[in-house]
């Protein structure tokens, strides 16, 4: 069985998936409200991040999440976040780019060919790969259906302008809800979803009393 791709996103209640880790992760666009996550977390959702974390055999970044990572996971293998560090620093990143950027963490590797081919590549190589981050690899991977499963924590937070997994200019797609898991003490709700394809079904909900 080939592995998959799960895309893990954190986002605000109006979509904005922006910074959700620190004042000054990403200020694109004048960006107010960084680290807007950091208040609503806790042990329910903390735990379903660490399971995720646990049962992944390799990432796959964007340029710009993966420049944030190395920044700061490397230098953080002892302390409160070490086993995330540790599992991060221990696995395979891989790295989807047009340039040809330094990847100076170890087992870091550039993807800079074919998307398609590239990303089941991976699935020959790896059992669960996961996306964190990376909006517009996120964004792309959606589009061009090559994901299997996305995994969205919503938090009761409304924020505004911001960077969007699904922005007002996207793409159309379609969902099926797997499991919507039990929201945790402050409020987020962890939802998981596959693809249904790029056209989502419309109908009419008068046309029965009309026809009637």
């Amino acid at each position: 069985m080939s592995g998959r791709i799960h895309i893990d996103h954190f986002t605000t209640l109006d979509g904005v998936a922006q910074a959700p880790g620190a004042p000054d992760e990403d200020t694109d666009g004048g960006f107010a409200f960084g680290g807007w996550q950091a208040p609503l977390i806790d042990s329910t959702d903390g735990a379903q991040v660490d399971a995720g974390i646990k049962s992944m055999d390799a990432l796959l970044l964007g340029r710009r999440t993966y420049d944030i990572f190395a920044a700061y996971w490397p230098h953080h293998l002892d302390g409160p976040d070490a086993d995330i560090a540790r599992k991060f620093d221990a696995i395979p990143k891989y790295v989807v780019s047009r340039g040809t950027p330094e990847l100076s963490w170890r087992d870091s590797h550039l993807l800079g060919g074919d998307l398609r081919a590239e990303i089941w590549a991976l699935r020959d190589r790896h059992r669960e790969i996961h996306v964190i981050g990376s909006i517009d690899l996120s964004r792309t991977l959606v589009t061009e259906n090559l994901f299997d499963q996305l995994n969205l924590w919503v938090y009761p937070i409304v924020v505004g302008a911001g960077k969007r997994l699904f922005p007002d200019d996207g793409p159309p797609a379609s969902l099926e809800l797997l499991a919507a898991e039990s929201p945790s003490e402050k409020g987020a709700v962890l939802l998981r979803y596959r693809s249904k394809g790029s056209i989502p079904p419309t109908g009419d909900m008068g046309a029965e009393n009309r026809g009637s």
